[in-house]
């Protein structure tokens, strides 16, 4: 199975750059991942910022793909559930899980309504440069989880 992050906007502070590429060296280690920064909206209304960074998000999409939409009003999972998603979805025989980060206003609901699952990481809300490091961390995490490895303790 290929692991893919899609987000909105670069990624410009340099503690961010290098969480996010720690942890994509260690998920690589264990599955295939690809990343697509995509152009962010800033000279448009929230709603259609929202609209138009769903609609070039969706083009980047086979109709194959199982799409997890990250969002602060989503399901929380633990570490192990999140490991239990992921070994469920490669199981499966799923090629393409796909992981979308949304810019500063959200999704609009046609990304929402295409997503398998819509995902938080955490009842608290951080920037959606912050996410992109702390998603990271959690698939290695579930890696090594799905591994019996001890970095999960």
């Amino acid at each position: 199975m290929k692991l893919r992050v899609l987000w909105l906007g670069k990624t410009r502070d340099a503690w961010i750059k290098n969480g996010v590429t720690e942890y994509a060296t260690r998920v690589g280690r264990y599955l295939p991942l690809t990343f697509d920064e995509l152009k962010d909206e800033k000279d448009a209304t929230q709603q259609e910022g929202r609209r138009r960074e769903g609609e070039r998000l969706l083009k980047q999409l086979s109709p194959q793909t199982v799409l997890v939409v990250l969002d602060e009003r989503g399901q929380q999972m633990t570490s192990v559930q999140f490991a239990e998603f992921i070994g469920k979805q490669r199981d499966n025989g799923t090629a393409e899980l796909a992981f979308a980060i949304g810019g500063a206003y959200g999704f609009s609901d046609e990304v929402r309504n295409r997503a398998a699952r819509v995902l938080a990481l955490s009842a608290m809300t951080f920037t959606h440069q912050m996410v992109r490091p702390f998603l990271l961390e959690q698939m290695y995490r579930a890696c090594t989880i799905l591994n019996n490895e001890p970095y999960h303790h």
